[in-house]
């Protein structure tokens, strides 16, 4: 047996965030205990063969308030400092090509 016997069971909340060439996804699991955390994993497809490169971390409950502080100081300092556009993306030709074909980048994961 693995770290969790259900797999499934761990993962109870999910939300993708699509930002241009890069995907987001911010997931609550559990632990064995029940205890929430959240992983946020950072996908980015590689242009050279296609295969995507995935960064994740993971934020414990514990460190949730130290975390949202300090992510808000900086976007506060880049806000003040530096002018921000904010684009919104529309699902693409490759975005829906994923989708069209019953691919997920998610699905790929291998961690």
């Amino acid at each position: 047996m693995g770290d969790f016997d259900n797999k499934e069971r761990e993962e109870v909340f999910s939300k993708k965030v699509r930002a241009g060439k890069r995907t987001y996804f911010f997931d609550v699991k559990a632990t064995r205990s029940n205890d929430y955390y959240v992983t946020i994993t950072e996908s980015k497809k590689r242009f050279e063969d296609g295969q995507f490169i995935k960064h994740k971390i993971f934020l414990y409950k514990e460190d949730f308030e130290k975390f949202a502080e300090g992510l808000t100081e900086v976007v506060e300092y880049i806000k003040s400092n530096q002018d921000v556009v904010e684009k919104r993306y529309e699902p693409g030709l490759e975005d829906s090509a994923y989708e069209s074909n019953g691919y997920s980048e998610k699905d790929n994961y291998s961690f």
